[in-house]
């Protein structure tokens, strides 16, 4: 049968349905259309992940299988309409660049970007929202880099005539003179008569007079306040107050103890990243009494600020979601050889000539850092300038996202070498073989190489190198090359199941529901988690379960059986209802629960929030008589009613209750409808007066209001939704606590006994890391000899050990579309890490090699909320202490070890001494003379 085209015959504007592959070759072009025409001031739209997902699973473009092979998906049902609620703070109809967004979310995880035209293109074909756009903006034009602002700044206003507030947002790459032009217009003033103060801590820390500079450079936080100050005769009355209240004159005893003031690349001089303008003119042996030291540079006002404090326990404010960073800091400010070499004339090997570095500016700030945090009688410091430097070198953490402390310690570390390396013109040398010649040969020439490219205190403290060895499967080449590392990245055992709470209810009123915790494949999928389910519940052999997730107390959605289980985060609420084998030809109800008084109006009915946990049952698709629904609906409840109403297994309308026996299952799993009957429900309990509870016809959200008809229209096919007003007299007859407070899918602490008990030795990590094993299908070695792509196999060796060894417990797995954490406990050595056996070459002879640990960074929690913190050791002291952003304490040694345990830092002690102490510690007489 040939079908004529529609062209001519339907508006531009209609939407004929697509096929699959109709919709991911346009999504396709679409998308390859707007990177390759992106530009400044574009939109891009939220869409979230879990939505993302299933299209991409709808539409081929998903697959799965152990270690990220390619096997096909079974193909997917379409998915329903674009839910963005769970991205919003409060559900938004407009959609806008105001929509306020979980401060949370991470891209890849809980959203994903999409141009313009894409999500025109889903929304025509979808529906749903709420939409989310933000701009995109150009980050660095040089290089046509650019992100999208997804949380711009918020910042509070604060106009000094009235002391009203409120808030504008602006984008953290927006110009300060924008900043200005906003203020002005909205407070009608004149720029003339205006100033902007940064009022960081409720203080006036600096005035944003540099109008060139974004607001991320003038180093605005979000949610901080500004201050407004309006003058009728632009002669400002509060100069006096610039003198003693400005952050310069705090920061001047931290200079350098140069003789002269240094300067990078022609710059201002660096005062903490600050321009000196009044603190310059100040004599060197200016005394400043510590009281009137403003707390905004980590001063504490009950300090008397003498020697006798202790130095090193100095925290970090955290600046939103920055716990990533503050732990990375205070790991290395308590490095020793850092702080000995930071605390001297370091600047002399500020290398400004590099173009892979920021010309000094980020080791400068982490210098100017490291001695607030080592001086005496200070709080806390909050890292602004440091953060703005990190920003512009690593522009993946300029935002207000939590981040990985590995990574920004792998881009912190990279970018105090560049800035210091001391080589300033990298020679070119080209790689070469091994030719048969001696390990020790050619590895020393290798490290020579890297050496004559890369020479600053970060390679002489913090590097190592390894030995990788790959053998060709077909003619036994081997190729043996030596890298350097910085750190070493440790596998975990990793389980290959997962523990998963799910709620079970009965949808035809047999029993109250019931969580059931289940062992699944960790890569599995929801099929495998509802044959666990059936077995742990008994399930009969006519019933099977409908699996969903419950989001602010709806139905969110349903799980078909191919979907994989890795989409379903630890955080959410998953349940499960027995339903009669075969359901899928029966009319599914859905009831939604809201608090209600009797004579409540509609407008303030709608207002109110969900209550409970939904309820599905089934009835025949020709049993939608007024009657029939209450009778399934009554029947459901029943478990529910308290004793005290009626006698046990009494039905609240007197035993009538749907009778879904006649439902037999077939061999295919389909059923038949045979018998089936309502059990002659008496028309005259439909009467107001006998109802034990009212029921409304309603949508998936709960907003719409209809009563329930005797002859109620249905669209064949579709779950018929009813929302059931709870009174007074609906509490006392129910006991609703039962379908209240769904546990989630799994919390953290929930086998931490068990992972003690199974703890892993970090030497058995070790060993993990370096045995013998073949490469991935997707990682194939290109073989000389063969000249063809093989599975070689891979060894890698310890050659050059560091004098400090920093190791990555590899505690999150990566798979294609989400990433989980291993809570496993790892036994790690506090004293007497011996890697002599690991190490196949020493510069010291036959010295064992023995480490010492002096920091921990830890990560609690899940990983959209986790949160870090830092162990360090203060060497003088001998003592441990616990670095929680601002909030320091002591605590014990063995408090240390625990399975929170992400980055261990060691240090290599000599050959004739165990004793840390022994070994350089910092000289703090060094940060008391910089305060004289």
């Amino acid at each position: 049968m040939t079908i004529p085209s529609a062209e001519g015959f339907l508006p531009a504007a209609s939407c004929l349905p697509c096929t699959a592959e109709e919709e991911r070759a346009t999504v396709d072009a679409l998308t390859r259309e707007a990177d390759a025409n992106v530009k400044d001031g574009d939109l891009r739209y939220l869409i979230s992940q879990s939505w993302w997902t299933n299209w991409q699973s709808y539409v081929g473009l998903l697959s799965y299988g152990e270690n990220d092979t390619d096997i096909p998906l079974q193909p997917a049902s379409r998915p329903g309409e674009i839910d963005n609620r769970k991205l919003v703070l409060e559900e938004t109809s407009s959609g806008s660049e105001d929509t306020e967004l979980q401060r949370t979310l991470r891209e890849g995880e809980d959203y994903t970007l999409a141009p313009q035209d894409v999500w025109r293109k889903l929304y025509d074909w979808y529906k749903g929202g709420p939409e989310i756009s933000r701009k995109v903006i150009c980050e660095d034009p040089a290089s046509r880099r650019y992100i999208v602002d997804v949380y711009p700044l918020h910042l509070t206003l604060i106009d000094e005539r009235d002391n009203s507030a409120r808030t504008i947002k602006l984008s953290r790459k927006a110009k300060v003179s924008e900043l200005y032009r906003l203020v002005c217009s909205l407070l009608s003033v004149e720029q003339s008569k205006v100033h902007i103060w940064d009022h960081y801590q409720k203080l006036k820390n600096k005035k944003l007079t540099n109008r060139n500079e974004t607001l991320e450079e003038a180093q605005l936080l979000m949610d901080q306040e500004i201050l407004l100050e309006v003058s009728a005769d632009d002669i400002w009355s509060s100069d006096h107050c610039t003198r003693s209240t400005s952050n310069e004159l705090a920061l001047l005893p931290l200079e350098p103890t140069t003789s002269s003031s240094f300067s990078i690349a022609g710059g201002p001089n660096f005062s903490n990243g600050y321009s000196s303008g009044i603190g310059s003119s100040l004599s060197q042996d200016n005394s400043l009494n510590p009281l009137v030291r403003d707390t905004e540079d980590g001063y504490s006002n009950f300090s008397n600020g003498t020697k006798d404090d202790i130095h090193g326990l100095t925290g970090l404010h955290n600046l939103g979601n920055t716990c990533f960073m503050n732990s990375a800091i205070q790991s290395l400010v308590h490095t020793p050889p850092l702080v000995e070499y930071f605390l001297k004339e370091y600047t002399q090997e500020i290398n400004t000539e590099n173009p892979l570095g920021l010309q000094g500016e980020l080791a400068v700030a982490f210098a100017e850092l490291l001695r607030k945090l080592w001086t005496a009688g200070r709080t806390s410091v909050p890292p602004r300038a440091f953060k703005s430097k990190l920003s512009r070198f690593a522009p993946q953490f300029s935002g207000y996202n939590q981040h990985d402390s590995q990574e920004l310690l792998a881009f912190l570390l990279d970018g105090l070498h560049e800035d210091l390396n001391r080589v300033k013109k990298k020679p070119y040398i080209e790689a070469k073989d091994a030719d048969d010649r001696p390990d020790e040969e050619f590895a020393e020439e290798c490290w020579n190489y890297h050496k004559a490219r890369n020479d600053s205190i970060i390679v002489d403290k913090f590097q190592g190198q390894y030995k990788s060895t790959l053998v060709c499967p077909e003619c036994n080449k081997i190729s043996v090359t030596f890298d350097p590392f910085m750190y070493l990245s440790l596998p975990l055992p990793s389980t290959v199941t997962r523990m998963m709470t799910v709620t079970v209810f009965s949808g035809t009123g047999d029993s109250l529901p019931m969580p059931y915790t289940v062992t699944v494949p960790k890569n599995g999928v929801c099929r495998d988690l509802c044959k666990a389910l059936s077995d742990a519940c008994c399930l009969k052999q006519s019933e099977m379960l409908l699996l969903g997730e419950v989001y602010d107390y709806r139905i969110y959605r349903y799980f078909s059986p191919l979907e994989l289980l890795n989409i379903i985060k630890d955080g959410d609420q998953l349940v499960a209802y027995k339903l009669p084998a075969g359901h899928e030809k029966l009319l599914r109800i859905e009831i939604l629960h809201r608090n209600v008084d009797r004579f409540t109006p509609e407008p303030q009915f709608n207002a109110r929030k969900l209550i409970g946990s939904p309820l599905v049952t089934c009835i025949p698709n020709d049993s939608t008589r007024k009657a029939d629904i209450y009778a399934a609906v009554s029947a459901v409840l029943a478990p529910f009613v308290r004793a005290k109403v009626h006698a046990p297994g009494e039905s609240v309308l007197n035993g009538r209750r749907p009778s879904l026996d006649g439902i037999v299952p077939r061999d295919n799993g389909a059923s038949c409808e045979k018998g089936l009957s309502m059990s002659n429900v008496d028309e005259a309990t439909s009467d107001a007066e006998f109802l034990p509870f009212k029921l409304y016809l309603s949508d998936d959200k709960g907003h719409i209001r209809n009563p329930v008809e005797e002859d109620s229209d249905h669209v064949f096919g579709l779950p018929m939704r009813l929302l059931m007003g709870w009174s007074d007299k609906e509490h006392e007859i129910y006991n609703l606590k039962y379908m209240d407070d769904l546990p989630d899918v799994f919390k953290p602490g929930f086998m931490s006994k068990k992972t003690r008990q199974e703890a892993v030795n970090l030497f058995s990590c070790l060993d993990a890391f370096l045995k013998d094993e073949p490469l991935g299908p997707d990682d194939m070695w290109y073989c000389p000899c063969c000249k063809e792509h093989r599975q070689a196999r891979k060894k890698l060796d310890l050659w050059r050990l560091p004098e400090i060894l920093v190791v990555h417990l590899k505690r999150f797995s990566y798979s294609r579309y989400m990433k989980n954490k291993l809570d496993t406990f790892v036994n790690f050595p506090i004293h007497d890490l011996d890697m002599t056996k690991y190490a196949k070459h020493t510069s010291g002879g036959d010295q064992p090699l023995i480490y010492e640990l002096y920091a921990v960074i830890n990560h609690y929690g899940g990983l959209g909320g986790g949160h870090y913190s830092a162990y360090a050791k203060l060497i003088e002291e001998d003592s441990w202490y616990h670095f929680d952003d601002s909030h320091v304490s002591s605590v014990n040694e063995e408090e240390t070890r625990t399975s929170a345990a992400y980055l261990l830092f060691y240090r290599r002690v000599d050959g004739n001494s165990c004793a840390m102490s022994d070994v350089v510690p910092v000289n703090t007489h060094m940060v008391d003379s910089l305060e004289a």
